[in-house]
């Protein structure tokens, strides 16, 4: 199975940039569902967009845990690595062009998620042909990944009034029927 492993990966990028660009239009085709708000952009806020890179991240990693990640003790350490760059590299990339620039241009921000993407399945990639150890179980990274689709739920309706959760074209944060 550890031959396959790239393909999976290249699947996993593929699988994730279809369904993050569908998570984008998800709540206003659903008309502001709740339920879509869990795992879609509920506004233009940077941490609503990193939503669509964490769900269908997370769930290409349970179909790929069901597939061939059982056999690995490292799998959700390296998952859990994975998405933690991409939930970190998503905020970096878009600040630091801002930043620099003083704009910022819907192109570049969609460069950033499919780029951010192509990275973490590209490191993941290389962390499962080395298999580096992990001081505790596999299910503790679960846990802390189980920990971020509730810290991702409760933000989305909760979220603190800071730049990161501030949709820059209504002002608005989080979960905002009109």
């Amino acid at each position: 199975m550890k031959r396959s492993v790239p393909m999976w990966q290249m699947v996993g990028l593929i699988f994730t940039s279809v369904l993050g660009t569908f998570l984008h239009f998800l709540f206003d085709l659903t008309r502001g569902s709740i339920v879509a708000a869990l795992v879609s952009a509920v506004n233009e806020s940077i941490w609503e967009h990193m939503k669509l890179l964490f769900y269908p991240m997370l769930l290409f990693a349970v179909l790929e845990y069901f597939a061939w990640g059982q056999e690995l003790p490292q799998f959700w350490w390296i998952k859990l690595f994975g998405i933690g760059l991409g939930l970190l590299l998503v905020p970096v990339f878009y600040y630091s062009y801002t930043g620099i620039l003083g704009v910022q241009a819907d192109w570049f921000n969609i460069a950033i998620f499919f780029l951010t993407a192509g990275a973490v399945y590209w490191m993941e990639t290389a962390l499962f042909s080395k298999l580096p150890a992990f001081p505790l179980p596999g299910w503790v990274a679960a846990v802390m990944i189980a920990a971020l689709v509730a810290l991702f739920t409760v933000l989305t309706f909760a979220p603190p009034h800071i730049p990161l959760f501030q949709d820059p074209v209504s002002g608005t944060y989080g979960f905002n029927r009109q």
